[in-house]
């Protein structure tokens, strides 16, 4: 038997139509692909089995509950698109919040803001610290990284760098171009202060005793800009 790619991926759409009422009998909440395919399914059935354009639609706003798909997944639904195959030829159906959503239910990417004002910790002990790349390709920092084990082109006062990171939000960072000066702002690092990774410099608390010596002794050894081994 020789199908069309048209007729396999409507046999995709019921195998897992089909896995999503084998849920739904079981009680199991429908994740969100579940739910698009049981919904694009529920819809082509319809209109093969006759049914206009305004009862299909109907019908799709009947079929889930909020309580019976995963939490967020009624949200991600706002909008579902089916070609479905009418007597008159295949038309778009378009279902516009088919899963009721229940008040107070969670939002994927949803940001809730508290009553008072956030305060970001260490601004209020924030230094400037001129970079400039003396190395010939971009070099790019990351939020997270000690700033004073940096790629070792970046020459910068490494010792006002010491136990600090980049103050940017969170996962974004800062592109140093070869040759092009950068003022950027630095805060403490947070927590219990332990640095791993990154050169190597550190690999333990940055405010143990000698740990700045130690890591300005190797940074010089291994030609890192901008240190001064003690």
């Amino acid at each position: 038997m020789d199908l069309t790619p048209t007729e396999l991926e409507r046999l995709t759409v019921f195998t897992a139509a089909e896995f999503a009422r084998r849920n739904l009998r079981a009680g199991i909440p429908l994740s969100h692909p579940e739910a698009v395919a049981y919904l694009t399914d529920e819809v082509m059935l319809a209109a093969r089995r006759g049914e206009d354009h305004a009862a299909v639609r109907d019908l799709a706003g009947q079929l889930l509950r909020a309580d019976q798909v995963e939490p967020g997944v009624a949200e991600l639904c706002q909008v579902v698109m089916v070609d479905a195959p009418f007597a008159e030829g295949t038309k778009l159906v378009a279902l516009f919040d088919p899963v009721p959503a229940t008040e107070g239910a969670v939002v994927p990417g949803e940001v809730v803001v508290g009553s008072g004002p956030v305060l970001l910790p260490g601004r209020e002990d924030r230094v400037a610290v001129r970079v400039e790349n003396t190395g010939d390709r971009d070099v790019q920092v990351r939020s997270a990284t000690h700033f004073f084990e940096v790629n070792p082109a970046l020459d910068f006062d490494r010792r006002a760098a010491w136990g600090r990171r980049l103050d940017v939000p969170a996962g974004s960072g800062v592109r140093f171009e070869p040759g092009m000066p950068v003022e950027v702002h630095l805060v403490p690092l947070a927590g219990d202060r332990v640095a791993h990774g990154f050169a190597g410099l550190v690999d333990g608390p940055v405010d143990a005793p000698g740990a700045y010596e130690a890591a300005a002794r190797r940074a010089a050894e291994l030609g890192f800009r901008g240190v001064v081994a003690p």
